[in-house]
């Protein structure tokens, strides 16, 4: 699941501070991806997940990191198997689309959301897809429209909370 939270007032700092590159994950930052997304799940925009998910998909994961070493955002960034084509083309799923409440409002959500778009791209997926049970201005700006689950990968369409009233987009080139 792939959301937002309302974002506060951007901080001054937030806006002098450079963002740098995103990169991959790591096994061993699993635990401060976890604590990065404790917030949204607290507020209902994110599924909680454990720990040990985050280390068995830290290669997911695309991170930002602050320059005291901890992390101020994160996007997962997955591969499926088309169901409807059988040229083997695949579909990624962004998903746990979280960043740090002190850089909210200051670019980090979109850098990292082009860096999955570009892995997403070199990846060859022909589409991307999210769900999001907040505004979706960010995915909308990038290109995201509004689709059903049925076009979307099986699997991770079976896993959406039908509960959560969850929008689902799609980003195809």
């Amino acid at each position: 699941m792939t959301t937002a939270m309302p974002r506060p007032a951007a901080l001054p700092r937030a806006l002098d501070a450079p963002t740098p590159a995103p990169r991959t994950a790591r096994p061993d930052e699993a635990a401060a991806l976890a604590a990065l997304s404790r917030p949204f799940v607290r507020s209902g925009a994110l599924r909680e997940r454990p720990v040990s998910l985050y280390a068995a998909h830290a290669a997911d994961f695309l991170v930002l990191e602050a320059p005291d070493g901890t992390l101020d955002g994160c996007v997962g960034l997955r591969a499926y198997p088309t169901d409807a084509r059988e040229d083997g083309e695949l579909a990624g799923v962004v998903y746990n689309f979280c960043v740090a409440a002190h850089r909210q409002g200051s670019g980090a959500g979109a850098g990292l959301l082009r860096a999955a778009l570009v892995t997403a791209r070199a990846r060859s997926l022909g589409a991307l897809f999210t769900a999001t049970t907040g505004s979706a201005g960010l995915f909308l700006r990038h290109g995201f429209t509004p689709t059903t689950a049925h076009r979307a990968p099986r699997t991770w369409a079976q896993s959406l909370d039908p509960r959560r009233d969850a929008r689902v987009l799609i980003r195809t080139w």
